[in-house]
C-alpha cells in the first residue's frame, strides 16, 4: 500500500512538473516571439516610415527611410531599397557581383530629407569597417558620439 501511494505521488508530482514546464515554455515562447513588435515606425505625409534600423526586430521591419550621415556630416534618411543589392539566383551570378563589389567596394546613393523625395546630400554604401555592437546602450552611446539621430 505504501509503495502505491509513494508512485501515485511521484506520477502526480511528474504530472504537475511536466505542466509546469510546458506553460512556462509557452510564456517563454510567447514573450520572445512578441519582443519588440510593439514599436511603430513614424510616417512622412507620402506614408513611408521612417527612423532608425536599430528600432527594428528583422529586415522586414525596417523602416522604408533609415536614419544615417551622410557625406560631409549631413543628417537624413536613405532609402531601403537603395541599400538593397540583387540576390545572385546562381553560383555564376555571385561570383561576377563580388568580383564587382571587389573592383567598386563603394557606391553613392541619394540622402534624402524626412519626405523621402527632396535630396539633400550624399550617402556612400560600402568600404568602411563595421563597427560590431553588443547591446543596444553601447549602439546608441555610439550614435550619441558620433551625433547620428534619426530625427
Amino acid at each position: 500500500m505504501k509503495f502505491k501511494l509513494l508512485g501515485l505521488k511521484t506520477v502526480i508530482f511528474g504530472v504537475v512538473l511536466v505542466a509546469g514546464i510546458a506553460i512556462g515554455m509557452l510564456g517563454i515562447h510567447y514573450k520572445t516571439a512578441n519582443a519588440g513588435n510593439n514599436y511603430v515606425f513614424p510616417k512622412n505625409q507620402y506614408g513611408q516610415t521612417y527612423g532608425s534600423s536599430a528600432d527594428a526586430t528583422s529586415y522586414e521591419t525596417e523602416p522604408d527611410l533609415i536614419a544615417a550621415k551622410g557625406v560631409n556630416g549631413t543628417k537624413g534618411y536613405v532609402k531601403r531599397t537603395d541599400l538593397e543589392q540583387p540576390f545572385p539566383k546562381t553560383p555564376q551570378e555571385a561570383v561576377a557581383l563580388m568580383k564587382q563589389n571587389s573592383a567598386h567596394p563603394t557606391r553613392e546613393i541619394p540622402l534624402y530629407d524626412i519626405d523621402g523625395k527632396t535630396v539633400i546630400g550624399k550617402f556612400i554604401v560600402g568600404g568602411g569597417t563595421a563597427k560590431e555592437f553588443k547591446t543596444l546602450e553601447e549602439m546608441q552611446k555610439f550614435e550619441n558620439e558620433q551625433q547620428i539621430s534619426p530625427n
